[in-house]
């Protein structure tokens, strides 16, 4: 994988956040093509390193307490320094949780920019306002705040923005995203259904984190709750990489319910539960 990102969606507002999730991989910025090697994949996914991961064994994350950072209005400095206090929260449960079950773990490298270069990562950075980057090649998250994330950053969406990025360096240091660059597909449908599940599967570890570090103080399940109905999936005309908003609810609700990065195994799932 050499990017993932976030960036909104076409319509934001103080009280809607769309925000619009992908990771393309380089297999994904060519057209979708069967080639004998493909053909003869087997699919459903069967790698055990995607499907059986250790990870998925080693238990709910630990209980461990994140106190955010104040943010105000179109206050981007303030708005850098609750994100970088989330990301090290982030570190402090994944690091215990996977040294435990006698996993790898490095640090996540945070870079804030005004504006990511077009070229960043070798791929083409969009124009968006807001956005958020995983680059796979050296386990950086960057972020780019704008207007439309500094307008209203007073609920939780920026803790699970961190919390769910992270999970794109969770999955390489367990081994999922360089196995999912392995991965062949027989047609165009497959391909986009691997994405929605690598995809699916940082929503639900950001959702697993979050239950490890609940109640925040100061939130109640209403501030959950109100984050969950920010969320939006796949619309009608849209590709479909990321799920539809149903499907990221669910694998959400998921990972916040145990707070168990085994109930976030999106690659042994029926397809239909990655819609």
């Amino acid at each position: 994988m050499d990017l993932a990102f976030f960036t909104p969606g076409e319509l934001f507002s103080p009280v809607v956040k769309l925000l619009k999730i992908a990771t393309l991989t380089c297999a994904l910025l060519a057209p979708f093509a069967g080639t004998a090697s493909a053909e003869a994949a087997a699919y459903p996914v069967e790698d055990l390193k995607l499907t059986e991961n250790p990870l998925y064994a080693a238990g709910p994350l630990p209980a461990t307490t994140c106190v955010e950072r104040p943010v105000k209005r179109n206050d981007r400095k303030l708005a850098r320094a609750y994100v970088d206090a989330v990301i090290a929260c982030l570190e402090t449960a994944w690091e215990q949780h996977l040294t435990k079950a006698g996993l790898a773990y490095e640090k996540v490298k945070v870079r804030h920019m005004n504006r990511i270069p077009r070229k960043y990562c070798s791929l083409d950075i969009g124009k968006d306002d807001s956005q958020a980057w995983y680059c796979d090649r050296n386990g950086e998250l960057i972020f780019q705040f704008g207007k439309n994330w500094l307008a209203d950053p007073y609920d939780l969406w920026l803790f699970r923005t961190a919390a769910m990025m992270y999970g794109y360096h969770v999955q390489k240091l367990v081994g999922i995203g360089d196995a999912v660059d392995e991965l062949r597909y027989r047609n165009k449908k497959e391909g986009y259904e691997q994405e929605r599940r690598r995809n699916l599967q940082t929503d639900c570890l950001g959702a697993a984190f979050m239950k490890s570090v609940w109640p925040i103080k100061g939130r109640t399940m209403k501030d959950w709750d109100k984050m969950l109905g920010l969320v939006q999936g796949d619309r009608p005309g849209d590709e479909p990489w990321y799920g539809k908003t149903g499907t990221m609810k669910i694998w959400m609700r998921a990972g916040f319910a145990t707070g168990d990065p085994g109930s976030c195994n999106t690659w042994a799932a029926p397809s239909s539960k990655v819609a």
